[in-house]
């Protein structure tokens, strides 16, 4: 497993969140498309995972509700990936989400995200639901993990 620094950034740190983000998934996206999305958005966090001081991968998320935090994106350069760095990610967001006092964090997953599922599965992730994405023309699995039920 590599050893990945997993670190809190600000909003200054968008930039490279975004760069990370268009190098992962189609369509692009640009900075405006973030900004909006977090209009409104209570305890947003934003992570990226660095080896060697290079971003390989990210975390953003926000609270969907008071005792429910949204994990929106996590996503891993694909070099990067299978060395437990989703993992590393998956963890962090987990421990910060329980000092925030949540009790369950929520995602949306592809069926194509075939990874992402079974990391979520093998977190103890329940699937809750599935709904339609007309953005994207497919359905998307309703993932949610009640934070106590994690060792």
């Amino acid at each position: 497993m590599a050893d990945a620094v997993i670190e809190i950034v600000g909003l200054n740190e968008l930039p490279v969140i975004v760069e990370l983000y268009n190098r992962i998934f189609r369509p692009i996206k640009d900075i405006s498309a973030f900004r909006r999305r977090y209009q409104g958005r209570h305890n947003i966090l934003q992570m990226v995972a660095r080896l060697q001081d290079q971003p390989v991968g990210f975390f953003l998320g926000f609270e969907l509700k008071p005792d429910t935090f949204f994990a929106w994106y996590y996503g891993v350069l694909p070099e990067y990936r299978r060395l437990g760095i989703g993992q590393q990610l998956l963890e962090a967001v987990h421990a910060w989400a329980r000092q925030q006092e949540y009790e369950y964090v929520r995602f949306e997953c592809q069926n194509a995200h075939r990874s992402l599922m079974h990391l979520a599965l093998n977190f103890q992730y329940d699937i809750v639901g599935i709904r339609w994405d007309s953005g994207l023309g497919d359905n998307l699995i309703i993932f949610e993990k009640t934070l106590s039920s994690e060792p």
